[in-house]
């Protein structure tokens, strides 16, 4: 495998802490996940300019807006790809009405007007070689998000673009409602990575496998807080799992992700009806 350098791209708060990545070798740069916000892709882009090579496909790992939003303005008008698992486009062309309905209030004209969905599909396992470079894509189904993945750089699976199944000791979102089959995902992903292996994740990191401990201590701990809260006064129960995860995890970093996952799994729980 040629000689790559992996260059990470943070946003700000404004745009959730997000990491999108650019893999580049001397053939060209393959992206890895966008940004949210059309500042934040304008931004991606421009450091992909500075790179001076092309822009040779993007990979998107699931389907949550902030990963997939600003992928537009990175694009721009080259002809790439833009690479997901079938599930993963299935998504993100499926909400899209709906995040339009819910990001267009909160974000005004800092969310894309035309989002950029994926053009080509592949299947579990498949590898994509793309300037040199290979990444296969193991397929997750629904998990964080109501579907993801994660792409593995080379053979051996020690460098992998993880997407959000670890938050670097920042809150999470749940909203979703699959976190069972999150757990499960990190049973499986913590047996078949090596230990070794560097995980680049979309808040934060890198991280390694053994973060996979800390983020189940946390899913666990979220769904026993919104199940054991006293829910005959609602915002009491919410303020209440708000203090068990703030003392658990003493930070403001994506906090409102976590206050967002509240009512959902409550929901999901059976405690509230469901919006």
């Amino acid at each position: 495998m040629p000689e790559l350098h992996i260059h990470r791209h943070t946003t700000g708060p404004g745009g959730a802490f997000v990491n999108a990545y650019l893999v580049e070798s001397s053939d060209g740069i393959v992206a890895v996940d966008g940004t949210l916000t059309v500042t934040d892709g304008r931004a991606l882009r421009v450091r992909l300019d500075a790179l001076g090579k092309p822009l040779l496909a993007v990979l998107v790992t699931h389907a949550h807006p902030d990963h997939y939003g600003g992928i537009v303005e990175l694009v721009g008008s080259d002809d790439v790809p833009v690479v997901a698992t079938a599930g993963v486009d299935a998504v993100i062309r499926r909400d899209d009405a709906l995040k339009e309905e819910i990001l267009r209030p909160m974000f005004g004209d800092e969310w894309p007007r035309e989002r950029m969905f994926p053009t080509r599909i592949v299947s579990d396992g498949e590898t994509v070689d793309l300037g040199g470079t290979s990444f296969t894509v193991l397929d997750l189904g629904p998990g964080e998000s109501p579907h993801d993945s994660i792409w593995s750089l080379g053979d051996e699976r020690r460098t992998v673009f993880l997407g959000d199944q670890v938050y670097d000791r920042k809150h999470a979102y749940l909203a979703d409602g699959f976190f069972e089959e999150w757990l499960g995902h990190l049973d499986r992903l913590q047996l078949e990575l090596p230990a070794d292996a560097t995980l680049h994740i979309g808040h934060g990191g890198p991280v390694t496998p053994s973060r996979f401990e800390e983020q189940r201590l946390y899913v666990e701990t979220f769904v026993d807080a919104v199940r054991s809260a006293d829910w005959s006064q609602p915002d009491n129960a919410r303020a209440a799992v708000v203090e068990r995860m703030t003392t658990l995890l003493p930070t403001d970093e994506l906090r409102f992700l976590m206050e967002l996952s509240i009512d959902p799994v409550a929901a999901r729980l059976g405690i509230l009806q469901p919006v």
